[in-house]
């Protein structure tokens, strides 16, 4: 049960942003205590069916520039440092709540905006950085997002563009969980439909209305909560 609440959660946020169910619901997930790879197994094919959906509607929209980039400097490093975070069994908790809440901060402290309008100018180490990111903590999205929503383009475009990068890490990731020989059940394919069912609803009832300020406005605060959270657990618990 707790399972399918994280997953209609994290899909009507993603069937706002392009980013959610992975950005959000693995933070989720370990603050329950699921294991970082049994996480992945369940949201990577929800995120990636969302994206699909998402992609067939607004492909038009997608920034092929950016697209370009990401495939060539980011997932392979997503391949290689997932690779890697299997392999070893470390407590990723504090880091990742520590990484979103400096990223859902970068609006509103001076140094840390400052910080990321130097980096974000170099595309390559960006996009290398984003794939090791991504690759060990599942939240790459958050730094994906910080590069689109940092251009000019509208929310169609930055939900199109974050929305093929997204589903074409998860295509990746599921493939190499699964030579990793992880188990992908019946169950997952329900979840699968869930996440489905919330953003086809979702799409139509939120996204249209929802104004450009809005829209980033609720993104950082989802960000802020969810860092908060994973840094308490990791201290507490």
């Amino acid at each position: 049960m707790d399972i399918l609440i994280v997953i209609i959660a994290t899909a009507f946020i993603q069937s706002l942003f392009g980013v959610g169910v992975l950005l959000f619901g693995t933070p989720l997930l370990l603050l329950l205590g699921y294991p970082f790879m049994e996480s992945l197994l369940i949201l990577l094919p929800i995120s990636a069916s969302i994206n699909a959906l998402q992609i067939i509607k607004d492909y038009k929209y997608i920034n092929i520039k950016i697209y370009k980039q990401i495939l060539i400097f980011t997932v392979p490093f997503i391949v290689l440092f997932l690779f890697i975070i299997s392999k070893v069994d470390i407590d990723i908790n504090i880091a990742v709540g520590l990484f979103l809440i400096f990223i859902a901060l970068k609006e509103h402290i001076v140094f840390i905006q400052s910080f990321f309008t130097t980096i974000l100018s170099y595309n390559k180490l960006f996009y290398s950085t984003m794939g090791m990111v991504h690759g060990l903590t599942n939240l790459g999205g958050a730094l994906l997002t910080a590069k689109v929503f940092h251009t000019n383009l509208n929310k169609y475009e930055k939900r199109a563009t974050i929305a093929m990068s997204y589903m074409t890490f998860a295509v990746f990731q599921i493939i190499t969980i699964l030579f990793l020989d992880n188990n992908f059940g019946a169950t997952n394919f329900w979840y699968i439909i869930v996440g489905v069912i919330v953003y086809v609803g979702i799409n139509k009832l939120f996204f249209h209305k929802m104004s450009e300020h809005k829209y980033d406005k609720l993104f950082s605060f989802f960000l802020l909560i969810s860092g908060i959270s994973l840094v308490l657990k990791g201290l507490i618990w």
